[in-house]
């Protein structure tokens, strides 16, 4: 699976929460380990005036983080987080955004990342690190396989 496909198969794909948020895939790096997406939250998700809620923004922050796994390991693994740590550094207000996610470590069954998230200007208004439990994909076997 090429990056392009990988990046075609989340956008075709979106959920609800990545929809809600106006999201979108923009780039893959393998060599690394790095993935951007797109937001434009709304006013619907502001909770005074032009100002995104938190949850909002950790949300950006956490889809991006996630993806980047989930590309890297071309989506043989479901991923949970286990915490996040979130910076709030200026106003995110409704408008568009890029979050960056990325790789720190990648290990069997826990990953440790890292994001930031960027206006429009390129200034970065909010980062996030968080560890997360990786639940790999196994092939089912067939019965005639319950020996082997």
């Amino acid at each position: 699976m090429t990056h392009d496909e990988i990046i075609r198969q989340f956008n075709l794909h979106r959920p609800a929460c990545i929809q809600t948020l106006n999201g979108k895939v923009l780039a893959f790096s393998p060599e690394k380990g790095e993935l951007s997406m797109q937001f434009e939250p709304g006013l619907n998700c502001c909770h005074s005036v032009d100002i995104v809620q938190g949850g909002f923004i950790t949300a950006m922050l956490d889809a991006a983080m996630a993806h980047a796994v989930l590309a890297v390991e071309k989506f043989q693994v479901q991923v949970s987080s286990i915490d996040i740590n979130v910076s709030f550094l200026r106003p995110t207000r409704a408008g568009k955004y890029v979050a960056v996610g990325s790789i720190v470590k990648l290990g069997k069954t826990i990953a440790y990342l890292k994001a930031e998230l960027f206006d429009a200007q390129g200034e970065l208004t909010a980062s996030a690190t968080s560890s997360a439990y990786l639940s790999r994909k196994t092939e089912k076997k067939s019965v005639g396989d319950a020996g082997a």
